[in-house]
């Protein structure tokens, strides 16, 4: 990186975000800006996490971007070796590679009143940037619970989000904590070459058939002879996620019908009664996420598999020890738990034009008006921001759609000219999160009884959207200035150094 770099735009993070933000910026003819990514390749969560199994739950036409569309998935449902070799391609379509800055992890970013940009310290050098686009992601930092003794452990240990590869899990004891998307793709994935597997099940999830299949010679040749039947595919499977969202969000009680289908998909596998009684959920369908898989009961009945009701509490030596009591030996423990999702390390890194951090800031929840922009951080936003998670459909239809914001973000600060920063007003964000939780009252996700990751410390859900991804585009197809305070840099001689001049927009 060169000493004393500048430029327009800083993105940080180069998974699905942070490469979409880098093609809408040479779209739109910004061609001065920088990617800085942490590691040494693209591909952020889908890099990350390579555990046996991996793939995602959502069809993969619609987990794609529209305008990168693919007609050569393999699967309706691709693994993470097609999907991170997609995002390795649109790096190379999109002529993406002379932006990007690796081994570049953000360690502090600092708002500069006077001179309004961005001062970015990172693990490859500084430099600093007019605008700066968060694009780190909600699933980019593993979360392992603090578990008394686990440093007496003697086998190995790790996250599903840096699978150990190098060890051969072949003939050994495994402890599985968790029962979440990781979980149920990794017990399948390992059951078979484990002599035992232990399952530490605090909360059981509802999970429904994964009609995944091998997508056909003749489909994709179609696809690329026809490239309309590939965007035509897309739109169905959004249309169908589109229909469901009532359910999710205004009438909770519709799910019933789709329990029923999940406990029939739970009895066809599990026939002894008392397991059945011990993965059935007691709450409604849908409160947490809703999860794919046609083999995860099949092996968790196997005859090398003991399920847990209860969290991990306790490790003596190698003996791991659940909530209620129960002791099991193992030579692994891989945590399956989830990441930092409500508290972002890269909000203790971001500070503000108040000499406060964001994780400061929002020390009562996440906010950010549209899922954007936060209060007292000028000129810097955030994809995949607070409220702006789904619960049935894909995270990319969210995504470009803040990418249509961040576009008109610097359209506008093309046209007010000169040094100029963007602040999102106090009133602007408290209306529109105000809005957004009074919506989230009468959702599956905060009426459905349960505990999940959706929920802040606060017990408020700041990650969920609660509504459709139509709404969503609506919402954030163009910047309300109307909303923002406008910053200009102060005028040398008749005003005090760090005091801005605020323009009511």
């Amino acid at each position: 990186m060169a000493e004393h770099e500048h430029v327009r735009v800083a993105v940080v993070g180069s998974g699905f975000g942070g490469l979409g933000a880098a093609v809408r910026l040479r779209r739109e003819g910004v061609t001065d800006f920088v990617v800085l990514e942490r590691a040494g390749s693209v591909g952020g969560t889908w890099r990350d996490n390579s555990y046996p199994g991996c793939a995602c739950d959502v069809p993969s036409h619609l987990y794609s971007f529209s305008f990168a569309p693919h007609p050569d998935w393999p699967r309706s449902f691709s693994g993470q070796e097609h999907i991170r070799a997609y995002l390795e391609h649109v790096t190379d379509t999109f002529g993406l590679r002379p932006h990007l800055r690796f081994d570049s992890e953000v360690k502090r970013m600092v708002w500069d009143t006077e001179r309004l940009w961005w001062e970015i310290e990172t693990g490859n050098g500084t430099l600093t940037a007019d605008v700066v686009v968060s694009a780190t992601g909600p699933l980019s930092e593993p979360r392992v619970p603090d578990i008394p003794g686990l440093d007496t452990f003697p086998g190995k240990v790790f996250h599903s989000a840096r699978w150990d590869h190098d060890h051969d899990l072949r003939g050994q004891r495994v402890a599985v904590v968790g029962t979440g998307a990781s979980a149920i793709q990794i017990v399948p994935a390992i059951q078979p070459l484990v002599s035992r597997l232990t399952l530490f099940q605090r909360t059981p999830p509802w999970v429904l058939p994964r009609m995944d299949r091998a997508i056909s010679g003749a489909e994709r040749a179609l696809h690329r002879a026809l490239p309309f039947t590939t965007r035509l595919r897309r739109g169905l499977l959004w249309g169908v996620r589109e229909l469901q969202v009532q359910a999710f969000t205004k009438h909770p009680g519709e799910l019933g019908l789709v329990e029923q289908l999940a406990r029939r998909n739970m009895a066809r596998a599990v026939k002894d009664p008392a397991l059945r009684a011990k993965l059935t959920p007691d709450y409604r369908i849908g409160c947490k996420r809703i999860l794919l898989s046609s083999t995860y009961y099949p092996a968790i009945v196997r005859p090398n598999v003991d399920v847990v009701a209860g969290g991990l509490s306790e490790v003596r030596g190698s003996t791991v020890v659940a909530a209620d009591g129960t002791e099991a030996e193992a030579d692994v423990i891989v945590f399956g738990t989830g990441f930092h999702v409500t508290d972002m390390p890269i909000a203790e890194r971001v500070v503000g034009a108040e000499g406060r951090t964001l994780a400061e800031t929002w020390t009562g929840g996440m906010e950010a008006l549209r899922g954007a922009s936060a209060a007292g951080f000028p000129n810097w936003m955030t994809l995949i921001g607070p409220n702006t998670g789904l619960g049935n459909s894909s995270m990319i239809l969210m995504i470009e759609s803040q990418l249509n914001y961040l576009a008109d973000y610097l359209r506008q600060l093309d046209l007010l000219g000169g040094r100029v920063a963007l602040d999102a007003r106090r009133s602007a964000v408290r209306v529109w999160n105000h809005r957004v939780q009074q919506r989230m009252k009468h959702t599956v996700w905060n009426t459905g009884g349960c505990t999940s990751w959706y929920l802040d410390a606060n017990g408020r859900n700041t990650t969920v959207w609660p509504g459709t991804t139509g709404e969503f585009r609506r919402a954030t197809r163009r910047v309300d200035l109307s909303e923002y305070a406008v910053l200009r840099a102060p005028a040398k001689k008749t005003t005090a150094p760090h005091e801005n001049t605020e323009v009511a927009a």
